[in-house]
């Protein structure tokens, strides 16, 4: 049974109706959504950016096929200066433009692995205890708020210390204290559904609690969560960016916080190498926070007539 199904054939033949649930009464039909997407200019700007961002990712291994940690010229050329190095080289003679390139493929997997594991640990346990109630209930949320009294930072240099500086384990990291916001949107989202017309009706035709979980009640919770972990994947960014800048990140991949790090001994005389990697940083996370924006104003059914 969906949670589309307004009225049920005795309830049709009498005149009444049964409360529909928020997907039946707001369409997310392709078009709708774009049409809805597009009335955010600054969300239109940000998927721009955003996709000049994955562009230069996928193509980084066609533009820049060597390694991006190889010496290829002078050390601290500025942008510009030469043809050969259009944003100019660093401190030990790389090219910067190849480092962003690269740079780019690494954090964009970084921050997409990093939300969807955050995402399924997020939603799972959220899940988990709206359904349940009770001591499960309150044990998930105890274990949540723990999660969250933690200084992230710390908990993501930590483990990473532990670990290793290798790119999985950042990835994890990131994950592990990317959760519990996810979780708690996700507990409120299936208490409001929880007791709706639509899940009794499918209680009452002795539908399994996975089957309404996983088929009634999580369609209709997803559209916040989805908002939500895109934000997850700027926040990954910055965590990494940290991580990388205070000499914790993978040194076989190339990073931009890394960049940022190598750069800032030198930021009096070559502030360029910086700046750079800086920039970038800034960019793609203001775009995924300008994208959230744009997919909750075309989600959430609330704000469709603004």
């Amino acid at each position: 049974m969906s949670a589309s199904s307004s009225v049920s054939p005795a309830a049709s033949g009498a005149g009444n109706t049964t409360a529909a649930s928020p997907a039946a009464s707001a369409p997310h039909r392709p078009a709708s959504f774009l049409s809805r997407y597009a009335r955010n200019r600054g969300a239109v700007a940000g998927a721009i950016v955003l996709l000049l961002v994955v562009l230069l990712a996928a193509s980084a291994g066609w533009l820049y096929p060597t390694n991006p940690l190889r010496i290829v010229g002078a050390p601290e050329i500025w942008p510009f200066e030469s043809w050969r190095y259009p944003l100019g080289t660093d401190s030990m003679g790389r090219d910067i433009a190849a480092l962003i390139a690269h740079g780019a493929r690494a954090t964009l997997l970084i921050g997409l692995v990093a939300a969807a594991t955050a995402t399924l640990i997020g939603v799972s346990v959220g899940a988990a205890a709206a359904w349940s109630g009770g001591w499960i209930d309150e044990a998930l949320m105890r274990v949540t708020e723990l999660f969250q009294i933690i200084p992230n930072v710390v908990f993501v240099l930590t483990i990473v210390s532990v670990l290793g500086p290798h790119i999985e384990t950042i990835t994890l990291a990131v994950g592990l204290v990317s959760w519990p916001p996810i979780a708690r949107l996700t507990r409120a989202e299936f208490l409001s559904f929880k007791e709706r017309e639509f899940v009794q009706a499918c209680r009452a035709v002795g539908m399994s609690p996975l089957r309404i979980v996983a088929g009634e009640i999580l369609p209709n919770a997803l559209p916040p969560v989805i908002v939500m972990s895109s934000l997850v994947v700027a926040g990954a960014i910055l965590y990494e960016s940290v991580v990388s800048f205070l000499g914790l990140g993978d040194p076989n991949i190339a990073s931009w916080g890394r960049l940022v790090g190598e750069g800032r001994s030198l930021i009096r005389s070559s502030w360029y190498i910086c700046a750079v990697p800086g920039v970038a940083i800034m960019l793609a996370v203001l775009s995924l926070n300008l994208v959230g924006d744009g997919l909750n104003d075309a989600l959430n059914p609330k704000l469709q007539k603004r």
